[in-house]
Formats: C-alpha cells, structure tokens, sequence
C-alpha cells in the first residue's frame, strides 16, 4: 500500500508541476493583454480581468494538489503498518492476558518458575533454582509437570538444562 501511495504522490506531483507551468503560461498571456489594451473599463478589460481572477484560484487548487502528492509521496504511513502494529498490540494484550489466566490456576512456586522463565527466555534451571529459592528436585518437578501440560521446553546445555516457554504463549 505504501508503495502505491508513493506511485500517486509521483503522479498528483508531475500533474500540478505541469499544470503551474500551464497556469503561469496562461497569466502571462492575459498580463500581456492587459497591457496591450490598457485596460480601459470595456467589456474585453472585464474578461481579461475575471480570467486573471479565475487564474489566481487555479494557481491556488493547483498549489493544493501539489501538497497533496508531496504528502502521499514522503509523508504518508500506510494503513497496513497501523492495522499490523494494532494487530501486535493486540496479540501481545491477549497474550498477556493467557499468562495471567495460567498463572491463576498454580501455586506459588510454580507460578515463580513460570515467571522466571517468561523474565529470562534460556534461562537453565541451576539459574531458576536460585532466582525462585527452590530446591534442585522441586524445580525439576515443575518443570517435568510445565513439560507435560505443553507450557516449556526444555534443551541440554552442558550438565543441565535451558528451559525456554513453547509458543503457546
């Protein structure tokens, strides 16, 4: 879409350039009439007049349309880039909201892990049993039942594990 708008940025633009060369073309033509007719109160000074004004708020639309496409043509955001950081702002809002429905239904030291886990992504479980103050076999427990309920993953790293949270959330 972006890319379109820049494409009729480039083209509003090209239009206007070439209708003000026109415009100033054509006032140049009726000063040059003016001049040669002095311009004394007769019907052809009054048409030459009424052109000149016409002249001046076509040089003014003009003006309009030629901020229009430098608008579409450096300025504009595209409505996708809105619509896809609404959708990020909303999938992160719901994502935050099935954490917390998940953390409501465990206990405290599962909720700990849970939350260590989500604060540091690899975080190893030497590291988790520190962080949560639990215990080496409590802190595997967890995490062997998190295994089974599809909440972590966890990777050998040297003599123990990195535990990440699956894409559930």
């Amino acid at each position: 879409m972006s890319m379109e708008n820049k494409k009729l940025g480039f083209v509003i633009l090209s239009f206007s350039i070439v209708a003000t060369i026109l415009a100033f073309g054509f006032l140049g033509v009726l000063g040059r009439q003016t001049t040669a007719l002095q311009c004394y109160p007769t019907s052809e000074c009054q048409r030459v007049e009424s052109l000149l004004g016409l002249s001046h708020i076509a040089v003014g639309l003009i003006s309009f349309i030629a901020a229009l496409g430098v608008y579409l043509l450096f300025f504009s955001t595209s409505e996708e880039a809105i619509l896809k950081r609404l959708e990020d702002e909303k999938n992160m809002k719901i994502g935050e909201d099935k954490f917390g429905l998940i953390l409501k239904a465990m206990d405290e030291n599962e909720q700990k892990v849970l939350k260590a886990i989500k604060e540091q992504s690899g975080i190893t479980q030497s590291t988790l049993r520190y962080r949560t103050d639990l215990s080496k076999a409590k802190v595997s427990q967890i995490l062997t039942d998190f295994e089974k309920k599809h909440l972590v993953k966890r990777e050998a790293k040297g003599k123990t594990y990195s535990v990440y949270l699956t894409e559930n959330f």
